[in-house]
């Protein structure tokens, strides 16, 4: 056993030959191959790292490790560095951040300052002015300057958008934005539902220093039925 452990296993698996690998990590790719080839070594480059933080064509990584005993003709593989991918930036004008985000994640861009101003053009929370603008490449991990809107400024006013709105769900809509109903006028359509909104006498999303009355004209199915409920009153 003394025998075995000593000499016969030791030659079996070649313990104590080969020499220490040498360190080409940081060089550059051909001057590594030549180091490696002189010290009879086999070169594969396996891997690649898209990075700006080292000159393309850098040996950033290898295997086996240096300073390991490692037997002549062994194949070593290398993992180099490659320039930055460049990936085009989506147009995140009018988007959420929450989706901006997501959209920029996605293509292996990420956010980098978020800035916040009032705008009356742009919902609160949406995306009013990006850095760089869309269609523009950029390196994947690289991040975003963002502008988001915090929606109409204080003691202003801005109309909602009331077409399409049953007349109860529109007067409720002012009045949560400040406004108050004005007159209603009606129009004959037998295609909407009956006091459906139509028209609105200011146009959705004017912005004015004060709150006024706004006008409504609404569907009905027979106007007869305005002018009967007229009558009765």
């Amino acid at each position: 056993m003394v025998l075995f452990d000593s000499f016969l296993m030791p030659k079996y698996v070649r313990m104590g030959t080969g020499r220490y690998m040498v360190n080409v990590i940081e060089k550059n790719l051909s001057y590594g191959q030549k180091v490696l080839d002189s010290e009879g070594y086999k070169i594969v480059v396996s891997d690649t790292l898209f990075t700006g933080v080292f000159e393309p064509g850098t040996i950033v990584d290898q295997y086996p490790k240096p300073n390991t005993r490692v037997k002549k003709g062994r194949t070593i593989r290398l993992k180099i560095s490659q320039p930055e991918k460049m990936v085009s930036i989506p147009d995140l004008i009018g988007r959420s951040l929450r989706s901006s985000e997501l959209a920029l994640n996605q293509i292996g861009l990420e956010i980098d300052t978020v800035y916040k101003e009032y705008n009356s053009d742009v919902p609160s929370g949406n995306v009013t002015w990006q850095y760089p603008k869309g269609g523009d490449l950029l390196g994947k991990g690289t991040g975003l300057h963002l502008t988001i809107s915090l929606g109409v400024p204080p003691n202003f006013f801005q109309v909602p958008n009331l077409f399409g709105l049953s007349k109860k769900k529109a007067t409720e809509d002012l009045a949560r934005a400040g406004f108050k109903l004005g007159k209603i006028f009606y129009r004959q359509n037998e295609d909407l539902i009956p006091y459906t909104v139509l028209n609105q006498s200011i146009t959705a999303e004017t912005v004015l220093e004060k709150p006024v009355s706004i006008d409504l004209t609404v569907s009905v199915l027979d106007m007869q039925d305005i002018f009967n409920q007229m009558i009765n009153q």
